[in-house]
């Protein structure tokens, strides 16, 4: 799990992550950096990454939003 820091946000990079290992990457690092948020998760240009993300976001009722295509944004618990 890539995560890092950039201007004061933890940013989740899943450039090169497995899809089907997303998921469990997500809510751990939504969870462990929770009370740094907002958190930024880089999906990168696939369309899948993005469909797991965001499934995993509303599945656990977290907020987020999408400011640029391949970026979310996770906004609340």
């Amino acid at each position: 799990m890539n995560v890092f820091q950039e201007r004061g946000i933890t940013h989740l990079d899943l450039h090169g992550e497995r899809h089907y290992e997303a998921s469990q990457l997500i809510l751990d690092f939504v969870l462990r950096y929770q009370k740094e948020i907002p958190l930024i998760i880089i999906c990168g240009n696939s369309n899948r990454m993005i469909k797991v993300v965001t499934q995993e976001l509303i599945t656990n009722s977290i907020k987020y939003s999408s400011p640029r295509f391949g970026i979310i944004r996770v906004e609340g618990l």
